[in-house]
């Protein structure tokens, strides 16, 4: 069945609705996930230049040698963490803000997102197209995040938009028992793993190789 919402221009519609359809060809089965992506207009958060491939399965230059990760990586991460999970997920972590589309995302899936960028610019351009777009479930900070947001957690989920070189025990911390956390892992070679928090410990798993920009210390 084919999402539509009102007040969506047609082109934009059937536009959105082939991403839709392409990410289902893809593996993408979760709908509260397929719903989110066809709401929030992606074009809105590249370059006017770049807008024509806004939809394409395709991560798009955002400037400061940073992008916005193609539709199936965002979805593909946040249809892993809300699989077989025992509780409502309403407490999530985003590390790398970027552009701040994943976050639009995670903010049509999650009460309540908290998002952290160390680029001034990006950060201050994800908190304006934000505003614009009326989300207000998502809270913003301007820092390093690599080491996560610890005043802030712990989290249900912790997504990371950017590879970390190896597993962060201080990110693993921030989890709640039962908690999830989806992250890329490695330099040249980079693998998706999901890192659940049990009771005697922590679970991860690896699930297929990625392509993400390395995640880096300090703020620009």
């Amino acid at each position: 069945m084919n999402i539509r919402h009102s007040g969506i221009g047609m082109t934009s519609s059937r536009t959105r609705q082939r991403m839709i359809d392409r990410l289902r060809v893809q593996g993408i089965k979760d709908e509260v996930v397929l719903a989110a992506m066809y709401e929030v207009p992606r074009h809105l958060f590249v370059d006017e230049a770049l807008a024509s491939r806004a939809y394409d399965d395709v991560s798009l230059p955002i400037n400061y040698e940073q992008t916005i990760s193609q539709p199936y990586i965002v979805a593909r991460m946040i249809e892993v963490m809300r699989a077989s999970v025992t509780f409502p997920i309403k407490r999530v972590l985003e590390i790398g803000t970027g552009c701040g589309y994943q976050a639009a995302v995670l903010a049509h899936v999650f009460p309540k997102v908290y998002s952290v960028e160390r680029i001034e610019p990006l950060y201050l351009r994800a908190k304006r197209q934000l505003a614009a777009l009326n989300i207000h479930n998502v809270t913003l900070s301007y820092a390093d995040g690599s080491a996560g947001w610890p005043a802030m957690g712990p989290y249900d989920g912790i997504i990371m938009a950017a590879a970390t070189p190896a597993m962060s025990t201080q990110l693993r911390e921030q989890l709640v028992v039962g908690g999830r956390m989806v992250l890329p892992v490695g330099r040249l070679e980079q693998w998706l793993y999901l890192v659940e928090c049990e009771q005697q410990g922590f679970r991860e798993s690896k699930l297929e190789p990625v392509k993400f920009v390395p995640l880096l210390m300090g703020k620009a």
